[in-house]
């Protein structure tokens, strides 16, 4: 038995030999993210050890840290096992005090007809309903007391808006990190995790403790009581729909990738452990498929686009690529595993939306760089926007080429403020974005992958209706992380093709707007439920031209630059 010592946190335990620092840390309770499950792929678990520890670990995997920071005592904690007894003098953390998520999104003027109701019966009670069924009484006039919350599960993310049922007014909103993605960044890795019951367990309390948390601050911020909260909507992907309802999500990991839950339901109050009214409920949308959810659904809903007389597409970007195609008001569907590039968590000096993060990169005509950072603070890491920037705009002026290669430092068509970026990180090639902050050949290889699979997803979804870029009238982008892009870096790294310029539209949180939609007037339930019915879903894995597109679009075509 050895000794970890966690000297920031001030506690220690006695573990095993062959624990590795990760596992010594949950044990604790201390939290260090590991995105990729403790694969050693995404670098966030580093942790540094004093001096005199680096004898007593064992380092495994072929995942290992630049030699640079090793010097210094840091090591990946997932990948690092105990021989001795170990002081850990620092953990990296990502305190997410300044984080940037968006809770508004494009709707539509909704006439209240709630599923709840509540009213006063003139004798002292007050009577509390859900359509035709009568869910209890409470004492006195409490009529005018009828509140909901709806819920946006994203993978990264969650949001959690306070309503007023009878009014529709929205109250107070807030935000978090979804918890499960300390553990496991993706959906695919997140449906392992769950697979068994421990794992299934683990994450289904995350995010209970996590929604009553938020639904804490929401009342207190409002001083209204949580026992007056009666229905709560759950929009997110249908991997996070199972594991908030406490579902094995395990048959969305193998063929047919069928979903145990279909949605258009409610999950009783005593089943779940909200910090909501013991008459309450929660709600959860019809789900599109297993891989095109109940927050695709709640944007469908939020932007109309069964109303559409035109021909619209609409894409959530994020870890997963969902989209919906409406060709005059009818629906087709895909989705694609765009994976954790995006939000900046397989990238060298990617981070979350936060204070210091670089979010806006632009390069001027003679080669001089404009940045910006969130909040204006010193540049620490590149948020997801900022990477689609930096990516786009080193593709324009020639620093990468089309097969995502990083130009030599020699390159006479560079001009010399971008020669003198490049330099050499532990003997490759990488870009320096700012003082300390870098991008490397691995992080554009993963651009390539996430921007490659939402291309792909487009292009096929495109060629199963016959339907050519320039036939496409409006481009919707949904979702927290897609508000914050840009249109022209999107057209520039090729994610979007550049028929599309001047027809881009950032619709954002439309699974929240969608939600709202839901909880206010009960005659979307009954059109949503039908609608998904009439969705034609492609499934990428069972086109056999998939490959074959995808390959085609994971290469960076020489775009002119996007004004």
């Amino acid at each position: 038995m050895v000794n970890v010592n966690f000297i920031e946190e001030n506690k220690a335990i006695i573990v095993d030999k062959g624990t590795t620092i990760l596992e010594a840390a949950q044990k604790l309770g201390i939290v260090i993210e590991s995105p990729c499950n403790s694969e050693g792929v995404c670098g966030k678990c580093k942790v540094q050890l004093a001096a005199g520890s680096l004898k007593n670990v064992e380092e495994y995997g072929k995942h290992q840290l630049p030699e640079e920071e090793k010097k210094q005592g840091f090591v990946l904690s997932c990948q690092t096992k105990v021989t001795g007894n170990v002081e850990v003098k620092a953990v990296a953390k990502n305190l997410n005090k300044t984080l940037q998520i968006l809770n508004h999104g494009q709707s539509f003027d909704i006439d209240v007809n709630s599923f709840i109701k509540k009213a006063y019966n003139g004798d002292g009670r007050t009577i509390i309903t859900a359509g035709e069924v009568i869910l209890g009484e409470e004492v006195g006039d409490t009529s005018a007391q009828n509140y909901g919350v709806v819920v946006d599960i994203g993978t990264t993310t969650l949001v959690a808006t306070l309503v007023n049922i009878n009014t529709g007014e929205e109250l107070h909103s807030v935000s978090a990190l979804n918890p499960q993605s300390q553990h496991a960044q993706d959906v695919l890795s997140r449906i392992k995790y769950a697979s068994d019951e421990k794992g299934l367990d683990a994450m289904y309390s995350m995010i209970t403790k996590e929604l009553n948390k938020l639904i804490e601050k929401a009342t207190k911020n409002t001083g209204i009581d949580h026992q007056h909260i009666y229905e709560v909507i759950y929009s997110g992907n249908t991997c996070m729909i199972h594991l908030a309802a406490n579902v094995n999500p395990y048959s969305l990991g193998k063929y047919p990738y069928t979903p145990l839950l279909r949605g258009g339901s409610s999950l009783n109050f005593d089943e779940h452990l909200l910090n909501i009214s013991k008459f309450g409920s929660i709600y959860l949308p019809p789900i599109i498929s297993s891989f095109v959810g109940p927050d695709i659904t709640s944007g469908v809903l939020a932007t109309r686009l069964q109303d559409k007389k035109q021909v619209t597409l609409f894409v959530d970007i994020g870890t997963n690529g969902e989209m919906v195609l409406s060709d005059h008001g009818t629906l087709t569907a895909t989705s694609t595993a765009a994976g954790p590039a995006f939000e900046g968590m397989n990238i060298s000096y990617g981070m979350r939306a936060e204070k210091g993060a670089i979010e806006y990169f632009e390069i001027n005509e003679d080669g001089s760089i404009d940045i910006k950072t969130i909040e204006d603070g010193e540049p620490i890491g590149i948020c997801g926007s900022g990477l689609l920037d930096i990516v786009g705009e080193l593709v324009v002026h020639k620093v990468i080429d089309k097969r995502g290669r990083l130009a030599s430092p020699e390159s006479s068509e560079l001009k010399q403020n971008l020669k003198d970026k490049l330099v050499k990180i532990d003997g490759k090639i990488a870009f320096e974005v700012a003082n300390g902050v870098y991008l490397t050949q691995k992080d554009i290889r993963q651009v390539q992958l996430a921007k490659g699979a939402v291309r792909a997803g487009i292009e096929f979804l495109m060629d199963a209706k016959n339907l050519k870029a320039q036939e496409v009238d409006e481009v919707q982008i949904a979702g927290s992380f897609g508000f914050h892009l840009r249109a022209k870096s999107l057209i520039n790294i090729g994610l979007l093709p550049k028929e599309f310029e001047g027809k881009i539209d950032f619709v954002g949180n439309t699974s929240k707007s969608g939600g709202l939609a839901f909880l206010l007037n009960q005659k979307y339930r009954d059109e949503m439920e039908v609608l998904v019915t009439k969705i034609d879903v492609i499934e990428l894995s069972n086109g056999e031209n998939f490959d074959r597109i995808f390959v085609n679009c994971l290469s960076f075509d020489k775009q002119k630059k996007s004004a």
